[in-house]
């Protein structure tokens, strides 16, 4: 039972829940330039970096979810924070915390190549920075040299940069953030946090497929946990100071401070990039004032677009590493002349070499080459996403069997072996009728017809109005689609075998050349290689299906889901006995492996019954259907 606070002798109050005695130290309010006024609504906000705010009350908070490991950072448990009676409140903004001074962020940027001036914090809602307890892990702190760790709340209402919003974030998306966040701490790839989600009874009307047919839906909260959420140039001493000091240290000369920061920032940009690629993740929209990211490859796709609301394809999966470098120039513009552009200009050649290093280097540990470094395996790596581009595969999956397929050997029979590692990877391709969907154009056939008549005769308007790659990938489509129509079932299992059996053979020839010289230590070797594919290749990700089933147990009233997959995904490089299926799945003493058995056949036989089906499993058919905007 939470003790009531109170007064004892000294002034010290006595009593207070773990929530209440958090020591903020709110140094980012006390340093950058604060907005002097408090008028309330959207406004023109000048000459300051922060605007005190007043989060809206939600009616009835309670929790959906919280993470444990996530919370530990401020050192709560899990336990503590349920327990609270005002909890909810506490880390959704609706009662503001001892120490806390809620503010909005005040910064402008670009949105889909074009500069849209003043943007902010619109949803979301500074609370103040935690010092770090005592005792936590070094690791934690390799990039968090401030010692503190910022809050923020997302969804909290209207603050003075809401725009045409409203400041409030749903259930669905809510619950979307949290799973995503940490899923991409565990997988290894460099990420906010998020503590905690809180749903309410508020709510608010929202047209999800921009179709005319709102609902309303409810007012939910994410707890956000970050050494800092900053995104502004102007506060470039501030950031350098207080988040690279071995750089204030070092460099002495303000210029070549600068440069030196600018270079960090392009090898972290590179490298974390480089990592979601890796795990097949895609950044929804990558503004230069939104990098974070949301959604993950089901079949791979180079040209996937994982956010319905882009059009043009501007952030597709294979346009992100591009787009992320765009996006650092426009940073060296806005640092300029305290970043002369001729030294950002010399950064910047460097990216893409960077990048690929980093990618290089990380798809090398997903296909188990680790003995030795050569120019081929850029080929052999494009060639395996070509392969899997062509026959619908499963991108995660696929990479996880991988290692499934052994290091030649002498004496074995070769013909049996390709077959095996065929038949292994056959099992993630797409279907007829899959790859038929995948391959439907999205637009109209009129208003394509339209848009290639005018690409001949009115080249300035067409450009004004599409692009060519767009046309490009549409006429793509039609021609795949052509060609599947043309196709059986069997031929195309016929050519996906083919096809995976070829880069199998040139694969095996590789693996044998890791082997070169160490003929005493085969098994050894392929131990290894095992450990570290296991390690790197995740057997569990964050699917849009799996989000899409959580989020309609949420909001049924059923949030056990939601706490289930986050403990999935904590440990996604593992079997985890006992969390293979969705919670609503009833046991009736069947066996896992039986539920697992009849869960996929069911998926298999029909697009529309939603089965429980096992978490490292393919997508079933209606996962097509999401769309996330």
């Amino acid at each position: 039972v939470r003790k009531i606070t109170r007064v004892g002798h000294m002034g010290l109050t006595l009593g207070r829940s773990p929530l209440e005695r958090l020591p903020f130290d709110n140094q980012a309010l006390k340093k950058l330039p604060l907005d002097t006024s408090e008028e309330a609504g959207v406004r023109q906000v000048k000459g300051a970096c922060f605007s005190r705010v007043k989060p809206q009350l939600l009616t009835g908070p309670r929790f959906v979810a919280v993470s444990p490991q996530a919370l530990a950072l401020l050192g709560l448990s899990q336990e503590e924070v349920l327990n609270d009676p005002l909890g909810p409140e506490y880390l959704s903004g609706s009662k503001v915390m001892p120490g806390s001074e809620p503010a909005a962020h005040c910064y402008c940027g670009h949105q889909f190549g074009q500069f849209a001036g003043q943007l902010g914090d619109g949803a979301a809602c500074y609370l103040g920075e935690i010092k770090v307890p005592p005792g936590q892990s070094p690791d934690l702190l390799l990039e968090n040299p401030s010692l503190r760790w910022e809050i923020q709340v997302k969804g909290a209402g209207l603050t003075p940069y809401s725009r045409q919003a409203d400041g409030r974030k749903v259930l669905r998306s809510s619950i979307r953030e949290f799973l995503c966040s940490e899923a991409m701490f565990f997988l290894g790839v460099p990420t906010t946090r998020a503590g905690s989600v809180v749903t309410s009874d508020s709510k608010v009307l929202r047209d999800i497929n921009y179709n005319g047919h709102p609902r309303h839906e409810r007012c939910s909260v994410v707890l956000r946990i970050a050494p800092t959420f900053l995104r502004e140039t102007r506060m470039m001493d501030y950031v350098i100071e207080t988040f690279y000091p071995e750089i204030q240290e070092t460099f002495p000369d303000h210029v070549e401070r600068n440069v030196a920061f600018f270079r960090e920032v392009m090898v972290r940009t590179a490298r974390l990039v480089a990592q979601w690629q890796c795990v097949g993740f895609c950044h929804g929209v990558l503004n230069t004032d939104n990098m974070s990211f949301w959604f993950v490859l089901l079949r791979f796709d180079p040209d996937y677009i994982c956010n319905a609301s882009d059009n043009s394809g501007r952030y597709s999966y294979q346009a992100q590493p591009t787009i992320c470098r765009w996006n650092l120039v426009k940073l060296a513009e806005a640092l300029a002349p305290e970043l002369p552009p001729e030294r950002a200009e010399a950064v910047m050649d460097e990216y893409m070499d960077v990048y690929n290093r980093f990618y290089l280097g990380n798809m090398r540990r997903k296909l188990g080459l680790l003995k030795k470094e050569e120019p081929e395996d850029e080929i052999l790596i494009t060639e395996l996403l070509q392969t899997m581009h062509n026959t619908g595969a499963d991108f995660t999956n696929t990479f996880r069997s991988l290692s499934q397929i052994s290091c030649p050997k002498e004496g074995e029979n070769e013909e049996e072996i390709l077959g095996q590692a065929t038949q292994l990877l056959l099992k993630q391709c797409a279907s007829l009728e899959e790859l038929k969907a995948a391959n439907k154009p999205t637009m109209d056939p009129r208003e394509l017809a339209m848009l290639l008549s005018l690409a001949q005769t009115n080249p300035t308007l067409f450009q004004i109005i599409s692009d060519r790659m767009t046309i490009a990938r549409q006429l793509d489509k039609l021609s795949k689609l052509k060609d599947l129509m043309e196709s059986s079932q069997e031929e195309l299992k016929i050519k996906q075998a083919e096809d995976w059996t070829a880069w199998i053979t040139r694969y095996r020839k590789r693996l044998g050349r890791e082997l070169e010289g160490l003929s005493d230590a085969v098994q050894a070797v392929q131990d290894d290689r095992v450990k570290v594919m296991d390690h790197t290749n995740p057997r569990v990700v964050l699917r849009n299906y799996i989000a899409q089933n959580a989020i309609e147990a949420a909001e049924n009233g059923d949030f056990s889901e939601v706490q289930r997959v986050l403990m999935v995904l904590e440990k996604p490089f593992s079997s985890q006995p006992g969390l293979e299926l969705p919670t609503w799945v009833s046991k009736h003493g069947d066996t896992e492996e039986a539920e697992r058995e009849e869960a996929e056949e069911q998926s298999a036989s029909s697009s529309t019954v939603r089965s429980a089906l096992p978490y490292d499993s393919k997508p079933p058919a209606w996962a097509q259907e999401i769309c996330v905007t």
